[in-house]
């Protein structure tokens, strides 16, 4: 890379401004956070493994296609504007401009949240949240939905709701972050806009044909396939919970250990909790637990100790247990909770 200079030892990459200052980066940090990338990117198929797994066999495949059609849309959204929209540095309260519209002037300098990594390397971390953010969403189309809109509606949803939700929580000049708010990993931009977005949909797609009959009481067609899911989200997420640490530092390793935690914890707890009715040992119940583990320390990941991660773990396998209860009794139609 131009205006880029390495010392003799090889440890360190120093850069050269704009403003003709210069700035030094550690390549440790630069290659942890490269490498966090590439795990993240991992948990785009494992979601799409996951949820395929939870469907009936004729449905499987529409999941793994959403999964990397969206990794695609969102990149190209993402190299386009909405890296811009979500952390430009002249952004306002609610959300970016476009400066780096098509990422003109994204390079080597300091990125807008950590002075320790380029911008060049954020935007990349970054840009795996924002892929995978929709994949959690598009669940709720399983089984009721044509695909090919769903290449438009991720484009615009990006645009319209995880770019300016990012903007608020994550640019240091958005309200939420100006007013303090503490949200390691993505508990809002990621989790609950997620959340809020598959719900929405399964509103207003309404209810599947043979709902609350015999013909949607089905098992998943592949516990392979949701293990599998389940492996990948489970690895990946070192990455996205540790990664957020922005640098090879002990933030990073604490936040890699109350993530292990927390999802072991989930995964136990939702299991008993099944074994209390059926008196059978779940292996899908385990893996749902151990997600909801994962989600629940996510935004506190880089906050809290050992001792909490398995509280998260505990309280976030229970709640989301006794959760997927609520919409049969709002009915709504969710097929993957």
């Amino acid at each position: 890379m131009e205006n880029t200079t390495y010392d003799l030892i090889g440890n360190n990459v120093e850069a050269q401004l704009a403003d003709g200052s210069t700035i030094v980066y550690n390549l440790g940090d630069i290659a942890w956070v490269m490498t966090s990338s590439a795990l993240v990117w991992l948990m785009i198929p494992g979601i799409g493994f996951f949820y395929s797994g939870l469907l009936r066999r004729k449905n499987a495949a529409s999941m793994l296609w959403v999964s990397m059609i969206v990794l695609a849309v969102v990149s190209i959204q993402w190299f386009f504007w909405g890296y811009s929209l979500a952390y430009s540095e002249s952004a306002n309260n609610y959300i970016g401009d476009l400066r780096y519209f098509g990422l003109k002037g994204v390079s080597h300098e300091p990125s807008i949240n950590n002075s320790r990594i380029p911008a060049l390397l954020f935007c990349v971390f970054q840009c795996m949240f924002a892929a995978f953010t929709p994949c959690l969403a598009f669940g709720a189309v399983a089984e009721r939905a044509r695909l090919g809109p769903l290449i438009v509606l991720a484009f615009l949803w990006s645009t319209l709701v995880y770019d300016p939700i990012v903007c608020w929580s994550w640019n240091s000049r958005g309200w939420s972050s100006r007013m303090g708010s503490l949200d390691f990993a993505g508990g809002t931009p990621v989790h609950i806009t997620s959340g809020t977005a598959a719900l929405a949909v399964s509103l207003y797609l309404g209810k599947r044909r043979g709902y609350g009959t015999e013909r949607l009481a089905y098992k998943p067609h592949s516990t392979s396939f949701v293990v599998l899911g389940t492996a990948l989200l489970w690895f990946g997420w070192f990455g996205f919970n540790g990664g957020s640490a922005l640098g090879a530092n002990l933030r990073a390793v604490r936040a890699c250990l109350v993530t292990n935690l927390a999802a072991s914890s989930g995964g136990l707890t939702w299991m008993l909790w099944d074994w209390r009715i059926d008196r059978k040992w779940s292996v899908v119940g385990f893996c749902s637990g151990a997600i909801s583990g994962l989600v629940a320390i996510t935004p506190g990941a880089g906050y809290v100790g050992a001792p909490a991660a398995l509280l998260f773990g505990f309280l976030g396998g229970t709640v989301c247990n006794f959760a997927t209860k609520l919409k049969f009794i709002f009915r709504y139609d969710d097929c993957l909770d």
